[in-house]
Parts: structure tokens; C-alpha cells; sequence
């Protein structure tokens, strides 16, 4: 029994042009081209039913798409689905369909080989807070951790970070993140309160010659990757935290607990610099009813 689809005919027209296509020009087998239909199909029944044709899609639509590929739970099937309406969004464009908006990233789909979970609240506060000695070494070192978690920073870009990135006046730090893509992410007070103190009366004292890195080692030249999680993981053992904690414990600990806070899942994207929705819905390992339930309470059209 042929299952019954909710688009229009138009919708269906260019889909089979495209199935066409795959058979025709491509070889594909009967397999592959049901796969590419039930793929495109289940998409364009979520996105695509005020659609008259693929020309119209809009901002709207790709944002429904995160919305129904974030919601799919299972990594391998959100990319392989993406990747499918890609291919065909790239096949109209390509036979002078104008298709507005920009092709679906098929990445941020791929779990991580190992997550680390989150640390409770009462956690992340005491290592913080655990000062240790008030050797000038030491304070460097919890600066990092205030920025790791307050700002949800990944290692490379703490050790990229500059003293020019520092805008206080509107208590903000300028990231460049993968594929040298700039974003601005808000400094929280406290943390903002300790940097300035770290900019007045610590980083002075390692500095030995001009360099722009906002931590430097002892020598004064920039901290490598290696040097912060050396750091993370001595700071955590010294406050007997025994779970391994490293920075990418720190950025996923921020992630989760501004979701747990009442942020959107779209705002936690953005701070995180993550190119897809699904990318961090897998990261912060949320269930899918809750961001659901979230999205359809704060949305103006949930």
C-alpha cells in the first residue's frame, strides 16, 4: 500500500525529477533511490507543506529542518538525511532552480568518541573556588578555569585568545573559533571582576616581552594546548574531583547547565560556535522531549 504523503504535487514533481536523475544518470540501485525518497519526503512533510515549490524555501523552513533534524536522536540518520536533501537542493540549483538560502551543513552529526558528562553545580564551584596557595602561577592557572567555564570556550581558542579581544565596556570576548569564524560571547561578572585584576596585577609580572596571548607560561610565551590541560586536569585532582576533568569537561559543563537554566537550544548554539543544532544537541546529550518541550513553550509558533 503506497503511504500517503502531505506535500503538494509540485514538491513531488521536482523530487522525481531528481529520483529520475539518480536512475537514469547516476546508475543508483532501487534501494538507493527509495532511500534518497523516504529520506527528502519525511523533510519536505515537516518543512515544506506551505511550500507551492522548492524556490520558496525560506530562513523559516531551514530552521524547521534543524528544528526536525536535531529531534531525530540518532546521529548516523540526521546526517544521512541532510546529506540527501542536500544532494537535491544542489541538483536544482544546478538545473536552474533558484534555490535562496544556503545548502544544508551535513556536518555536527558525528557523537563525540568520548563525552565527557558534566559536573554538578556544587562542583564547578568548589574547583573554582579552591584557590590553593596565592602563588602567581596559581592565579593564572584558576583565570583559565573562569574563562573555560564561564565562557564555554574550547582550549584552542583560550590559548588563541588575545588581550584586544577584552571588550569591558560591554562585557564581551571576541572568539575565533573553527574555520576562523568569529563570535562574541558575554563575560560573566564575577568573571569579568577576576580578569580585570588578572590584566592589572598578574599577567604583567609573566609577561617578559610584548606578546598579544592573553596566558602565557612562566617564560612569558603563549600556553600550548597541552600546558592548559595539564592544568585543568592538577587544579580538578587538587580539589578531589575524581571523574577525569579536562577542558572540554569545562565548555560541555557550560553547555548543560545554561540549558538547564531555561536557555534555548539555538542561543546554547551560538555561544558554542556550533555550525549545526544537531551538533549540539548530541554535545550536551539532552533528551529530545525536553527540547521539544522547551521549544514548543518559548517559540511564537510552537
Amino acid at each position: 500500500m503506497e503511504e500517503k504523503v502531505t506535500v503538494s504535487d509540485a514538491l513531488l514533481d521536482s523530487l522525481e525529477w531528481f529520483l529520475d536523475h539518480l536512475k537514469v544518470e547516476k546508475g543508483a540501485s532501487p534501494h538507493t533511490v527509495d532511500a534518497y525518497y523516504r529520506d527528502i519526503v519525511g523533510i519536505a512533510e515537516h518543512i515544506g507543506r506551505s511550500l507551492g515549490s522548492w524556490s520558496d524555501l525560506s530562513v523559516r523552513e531551514m530552521q524547521l529542518l534543524d528544528r526536525y533534524l536535531a529531534g531525530i536522536g540518532q546521529p548516523r540518520s540526521a546526517q544521512r538525511k541532510a546529506s540527501s536533501f542536500r544532494s537535491f537542493l544542489k541538483f536544482l540549483k544546478k538545473n536552474g532552480v533558484a534555490i535562496q538560502v544556503d545548502l544544508p551543513s551535513t556536518g555536527g552529526f558525528k557523537i563525540p568518541k568520548r563525552l565527557p558528562k558534566s559536573l554538578s553545580e556544587d562542583k564547578v564551584n568548589h574547583l573554582i573556588e579552591s584557590h590553593g596557595d596565592e602563588a602567581l602561577l596559581n592565579r593564572r592557572n584558576m583565570m583559565i578555569l573562569e574563562l573555560l567555564y564561564g565562557c564555554g570556550l574550547r582550549v584552542s581558542e583560550l590559548t588563541a585568545l588575545r588581550t584586544d579581544d577584552i571588550d569591558f565596556s560591554k562585557s564581551q570576548l571576541r572568539v575565533i573559533g573553527k574555520r576562523l569564524k568569529t563570535r562574541l560571547i558575554p563575560i560573566p561578572i564575577h568573571t569579568e571582576e577576576k580578569l580585570r585584576l588578572f590584566l592589572r596585577d598578574d599577567r604583567p609580572q609573566l609577561v617578559k616581552i610584548p606578546v598579544s596571548e592573553l596566558f602565557v607560561t612562566r617564560q612569558g610565551r603563549k600556553m600550548s594546548r597541552q600546558a592548559v590541560n595539564t592544568v585543568v586536569q592538577q587544579l580538578a585532582k587538587n580539589a578531589g574531583i575524581n571523574e577525569p576533568t579536562g577542558p572540554h569537561t569545562l565548555r560541555h559543563t557550560y553547555a548543560v547547565h545554561l540549558l538547564e537554566g531555561g536557555a534555548d537550544l539555538r542561543s546554547v548554539q551560538e555561544l558554542l560556535g556550533h555550525e549545526s543544532l544537531a551538533t549540539t544537541q548530541v554535545y550536551t546529550e539532552l533528551q529530545v522531549t525536553e527540547v521539544q518541550k522547551r521549544y514548543d513553550k518559548f517559540h511564537p509558533r510552537g
